[in-house]
């Protein structure tokens, strides 16, 4: 490397400063850095509070102190002073209106550096009464629209707004007929009505942090002359502005409310662009919620009745302010080094940039250049050192950004970054060891190796960081390399040893290959190494390290052994392609060797689809190509879906088939006036690939209707009116705006047609009133679409009836037959169809006791055509009176003549007693005393016996004529549960139960029932008795 030499640094004057060497200091210092500033403060006037604290913390070593400006001008913080200092924080005793409001702003400082804080406003709250002055009354036409005018009194800041009628709290609410404007404070009445007759008063809140003021103004009488039934078209009264300014972030809410006869229904929409996802709604109010630069444009309200449609229209124009997109950040610099510091912040309008340095404004000036929000500093001397600030403004807002720039003067020292101790480098390879001592300015550095000093050569290179490159090291290069730094504040030097040791090599590369998604495999990788040392394969795909713990399962080592570094991959996925680089690694060298993995699959998504040429049932769609996966692409697919459905469907095509090097095809089938997305799929012939991105929303044209409305029907209603029915179209039908129905009705056998236009698609009946209308009257209907493109084709003809009117005639041959004590059969003979008015539903019977009147009668009703009745829930041994009538929807026609019948006695109350068995091989004989009836109880006909072996068994019923019945058991039989109880005209009589055991012969009433309640009356046809006498006897 040269003979030796002898050097000697040069001796330089050190020029006396101060040094900052953060490293022999136990405490580092640094400038204010703000963690609380002053906000925006809206005080009440005439609050209780006596005082207001604006607060102001900064993190600072050494501690900072406070100053405050308002309105650019300090502070004065004397003795006697409303205004004092606590902490950073400024108090304010006594507010007043007049001298405090204003905006204010907190200086801290410390040696280090001053910043300021962001400018803080604090104005005072109030509200005051409304004029004492009368309010002139109102007189308008009923059926007109009328405006209430609030005029507020001044205030700030905004009111909410209700109005009373006649008295508090008794607010008018909101409803689609009234609207109270949140911007003016107006009332408007879209129709008035009787019941709007009264004195209105505008009522005014103001919310003010937890303080809530309201005030009302003298009320307005409003009185009404004669009804006006004409109708008449909307006409706007309250509207949104031609131009809204909003703050991006902000909720913006546009106002729109018509007055017409009927009351006009509002709509919204977006005239230059697609309906924002975060607006609500809802009649007269539009809100967009978090409103963003996409919200902008142009927004339509509408207000249509039957008699017309207006509209009008005005531009939400989106603001905001500052937010930083870059900011400066604390900065150590080398003494006599240049600085360039840049900020930039978004905002609408664009924000102007400007500088401080310790809160004072910077401009362009000897070394340093201030050209907006770039500051750069050429040859820095100690005193740039300090707090600087960048400044961001527009008319909604000021953003600050801090920094401190610290100028550094440092002689060498290599403490914290010495020369590597020992530096193993590998045979015939290369070793990088760097010198980067801590210096400000920066150092010149030698080398030596022992007492020889080095310079540039075939394998020496200095670089002018002054890091010593040595390549192509054999074992002469072993030795004491050492780096020498020096600047005009000093020198220091630092020492490492070199020693070589043998090459890392790959002896078994990795091979390319080309596989299918899905399949597995191994590449090889094995190397030899310096056995003195320890051996790591790394994997990387593409150049970038693989995580095995973060593959999923995909990356596996095949091998434990040190010199082998076979990577196994499973279930290849399309990610998997590129190039692998298996590299052996020792503390010294590494060697690299790659291999091209290519794996095939379903093509990628295509990209860029775009939407042009729409019509109403087609529209055009182009897309790029995307990557073909190693696998030529066969087809597309285009799938399409609607706001109505978030579902992708394949969409019809033309061609029906898109082959692989289209990039363009006609979407057929379209629903006019219908919101679509698309989107398009590749295939090969190893599957379908990822969809692209959806298209951009678009609407189709629209078009005449092409569907007549379905679930034509009709009937009821009033005398003298035909009631028509539908199923309202769903929007994929409507085709287009203004959307309704045009009916044609007649008559059955005449030749006319009636027409009438029912507008809105969710209409769903028509009436029709006429005197000529007789009740029950079939009419043929039909009904058909419009919308502002035209009317769509006619639905089938359905007959429609009429109201019907109450049947007119009653039905005959009435007869009633008493069944048992508390019931009767009742039968009739039907009313002819030809007789009604309507459609007979059923008949009712109306059925009372002998002395009381009709109109107290108990009712009962049957559905459809049977003509007999079972009624139940009768009192005994009582005749009643029965009468039938028809009815329908209309009501109930005329009473039949009334024919009469009288109950039975009831069954005799006293239970079968003296209750006695004996067993006679497989069977059991029962007896009891028999029960006589009473002058006022039917006859004994028989006895009914219930016989259940145990609680889980079915119940078995026997009849007897006498009082004894012989009934047959297993031999095993143990014992049972019986009930006996008589029987005969008057129905069955009170159950006597007893428990039956095989070694007792006598009698154990277990459980006297009572009577049971008597049920409501109910209606039991003809074929239901059987069925009805069976429940009776298991109900026992």
């Amino acid at each position: 490397m040269g003979a030796a030499t002898e050097f000697v640094f040069t001796s330089l004057a050190v020029i006396s400063c101060m040094v900052c060497y953060q490293a022999q200091s136990s405490t580092r210092s640094y400038g204010p850095v703000f963690e609380e500033q002053p906000v925006n403060t809206l005080f009440p006037e005439g609050s209780a509070e006596e005082k207001i604290t604006l607060a102001c913390r900064a993190r600072a070593s050494p501690p900072a102190t406070y100053r405050w400006k308002m309105n650019g001008t300090e502070i004065k913080m004397e003795p006697d002073s409303r205004y004092r200092l606590v902490a950073g924080d400024l108090v304010i005793s006594n507010p007043v209106k007049s001298k405090d409001a204003g905006s204010y702003q907190c200086v801290a400082s410390n040696p280090r550096g001053t910043v300021v804080s962001r400018e803080a406003s604090l104005r005072f709250g109030f509200l005051q009464e409304f004029s004492a002055e009368e309010r002139d009354p109102v007189k308008i036409t009923e059926g007109s629209g009328v405006m209430f005018t609030c005029s507020p009194p001044p205030h700030y800041p905004g009111l909410s707004y209700r109005w009373l009628l006649n008295e508090f709290p008794n607010f008018i609410p909101a409803d689609g007929r009234r609207f109270v404007s949140q911007t003016t404070g107006n009332l408007y009445i879209a129709k008035t009505e009787a019941s709007d007759l009264g004195n209105y008063s505008c009522f005014a809140t103001s919310h003010i942090d937890f303080i809530t003021k309201s005030v009302f103004s003298k009320f307005s009488r409003l009185s009404l002359a004669a009804d006006d039934a004409r109708q008449y078209g909307p006409t706007i009264k309250a509207r949104f502005p031609a131009d809204t300014y909003a703050l991006a972030g902000q909720t913006v809410t546009l106002e729109c409310f018509a007055f017409g006869n009927p009351v006009p229904r509002i709509k919204w929409r977006k005239v230059d662009g697609s309906q924002p996802s975060k607006w609500i709604a809802s009649e007269p109010l539009l809100q967009i919620q978090d409103v963003g630069f996409e919200d902008e444009g142009t927004y339509e309200c509408e207000a249509e009745n039957i008699k017309g449609r207006v509209t009008h229209q005005g531009r939400v124009i989106i603001q905001a302010q500052p937010e930083w997109l870059k900011v400066i950040t604390d900065t150590e610099a080398d003494i006599g080094s240049d600085l360039r510091w840049s900020c930039a912040a978004a905002g609408k309008p664009r924000p102007a940039v400007r500088w401080l340095r310790n809160g004072q404004p910077l401009t362009s000036q000897n070394r340093i250049e201030v050209s907006g929000g770039e500051l750069r500093f050429s040859k820095l001397v100690l005193e740039d050192s300090g707090m600087y600030q960048c400044v961001a403004e527009n008319k909604h807002g000021t953003i600050y950004a801090s920094a401190e720039l610290t100028v550094q003067a440092l002689a060498p020292d290599f403490r914290l970054k010495p020369v590597k101790r020992l530096i193993p480098a590998a045979r015939s390879g290369k070793v990088i060891i760097p010198c980067q001592p801590r210096a400000a300015p920066k150092a010149t550095v030698l080398w030596t190796k022992g007492t020889e000093l080095l310079i540039n050569s075939s394998r020496v290179t200095i670089t002018t960081d002054g890091t010593l490159i040595l390549q192509n090291i054999s074992k002469s290069d072993e030795g004491k390399y050492t780096c020498f730094a020096e600047n005009f504040m000093g020198k220091a030097n630092s020492t490492g040893i070199l020693s070589v040791r043998d090459a890392t090599k790959i002896t078994l590369a990795p091979s390319s290959a080309d596989i299918n998604v899905g399949e597995n495999l191994t590449l090889q990788c094995h190397a030899s190494h310096d056995p003195t040392m320890d051996l790591t394969f790394t994997w990387s795909l593409d150049d970038f390290p693989i995580d095995f713990d973060k593959s999923e399962g995909h990356y596996r080592r095949a091998s434990v052994k040190e010199t082998i570094g076979d990577l196994s991959i499973f279930n290849t996925q399309l990610k998997h392609s590129g190039r692998y680089t298996c590299t052996a690694q020792t503390v010294v060298d590494s060697a690299s060797e790659s291999a091209m993995l290519t794996v095939r699959g379903p093509p990628g998504p295509p990209g860029g689809v775009v939407v042009r040429d729409i019509s109403d049932t087609t529209v055009q769609l182009s897309w790029s190509r995307g990557f073909d996966n190693h696998s030529p692409i066969a087809r597309y697919i285009i799938q399409a879906r609607t706001l109505l459905s978030n579902k992708w469907k394949q969409a019809r095509t033309n061609p029906a088939n898109i082959e692989g090097n289209a990039e363009t095809a006609q979407v057929v089938n379209l629903i006019p006036w219908m919101d679509y997305e698309f989107r398009v799929l590749a295939s090969n012939i190893l599957g379908v690939g990822e969809p692209s991105l959806p298209s951009s929303k678009i609407r189709t044209k629209e078009a005449a209707p092409t569907v007549a409305p379905s679930g034509l029907s009709g009937g009821g209603g009033a005398p003298n009116e035909l009631i028509i029915n539908w199923t309202p179209t769903l929007r994929d039908y409507q085709n287009g705006d203004g959307f309704g129905y045009i009916l044609s009705f007649r008559k059955k056998g005449t030749q006319g047609w009636f027409t009438a236009r029912v507008p809105h698609a969710e209409s769903l009946h028509y009436v029709y009133r006429n005197e000529s209308i007789g009740p029950y009257t079939p009419f043929e209907v039909k009904i058909k679409a419009y919308n502002r493109k035209g009317e769509g084709p006619e639905s089938l003809t359905a007959i429609v009836y009429s109201a019907e009117e109450e049947p007119k005639v009653a039905p005959s041959r009435v007869t009633a037959k008493a069944v048992l004590s508390s019931e009767m059969d009742v039968s009739w003979e039907p009313v002819e169809q030809g007789d009604m008015t309507g459609v007979l539903l059923g008949y009712e019977i109306r059925y009372w006791k002998d002395g009381d009147k009709e109109e107290a009668a108990d009712r009962v009703r049957t559905a459809g055509l049977v003509t007999s009745a079972h009624v139940t829930g009768l009192n005994p041994n009582t005749k009643y009176h029965v009468s039938v009538r028809a009815y329908n929807r209309a009501g109930t026609g005329p009473p039949s003549p009334s024919t009469n019948t009288t109950t039975t006695k009831p069954p005799p109350r006293r239970p079968p007693g003296n209750i006695s068995w004996t067993f006679s091989g497989s069977t059991v004989s029962i007896k009891w005393d028999p029960v006589v009836a009473q002058a006022d109880e039917s006859t004994v006909t028989g006895y009914k016996m219930l016989y259940r072996q145990d609680s889980h068994s079915a119940p078995t019923l026997y009849l007897a004529s006498k009082s004894r019945i012989d009934i047959p058991v297993p031999e095993d039989f143990t014992h049972a549960f019986v009930q006996i109880r008589v029987t005969g005209p008057g129905g069955d009589g009170i159950p006597a139960e007893v428990h039956i055991l095989r070694n007792s012969g006598t009698s154990m009433m277990v459980e006297d029932s009572v009577t049971k309640p008597v049920p409501h009356a109910i209606i039991i046809t003809t074929n239901s008795l059987v069925m009805l006498a069976l429940m009776g006897y298991l109900g026992l």
